[in-house]
């Protein structure tokens, strides 16, 4: 089978099974945006198989199950991570560690937006990648003076702006 016989034969599949197989997965995710990535994922690892197909009507089988499969080990790495945010959140908790609140992260969000272009690089690479200065330097391609400046500056704003005192 030629190459443009196979892609037309999937695309012709595609169009065949892909609304059913989105309706699946999303019924299976309650995620939209998820399940047309499942689906695609789907497709894909199903559309390897299209030669060992016994019965053309087989396909949409194998995708059903692909989907489910997929579904399924999405949820179940979904569960392992809330698992272990949870147990992470637990023993910080139990260590006096407070996690911020969603309106203190987003007032910080918002700041760091405020910032000019360069001030909110050297923020964001410095707080939220944990880079040191000479480190920030070598990324951005400047002098180490202008990226302890631009941290000066860019941290008295938030503060300013976040209603904090130095």
């Amino acid at each position: 089978m030629s190459d443009s016989s196979a892609g037309d034969r999937l695309g012709a599949l595609y169009a065949r099974h892909g609304p059913d197989a989105l309706r699946l997965a999303y019924l299976l995710t309650g995620d939209r945006e998820l399940s047309e990535d499942l689906v695609q994922e789907a497709f894909i690892k199903v559309a390897g198989r299209l030669t060992a197909l016994r019965r053309a009507d087989s396909f949409r089988w194998y995708l059903r199950r692909t989907i489910v499969n997929l579904a399924n080990s999405y949820l179940r790495h979904r569960r392992v991570e809330r698992a272990y945010a949870k147990g992470l959140i637990g023993s910080a908790a139990g260590a006096g560690v407070s996690s911020p609140d969603m309106a203190t992260k987003h007032a910080v969000r918002e700041a760091i937006a405020q910032l000019p272009a360069r001030q909110r690089a050297v923020v964001v690479l410095r707080y939220y990648e944990d880079l040191t200065d000479q480190q920030i330097a070598s990324v951005l391609g400047w002098p180490l003076g202008s990226v302890k400046s631009s941290l000066y500056r860019a941290t008295a704003i938030l503060r300013e702006h976040l209603g904090q005192e130095e």
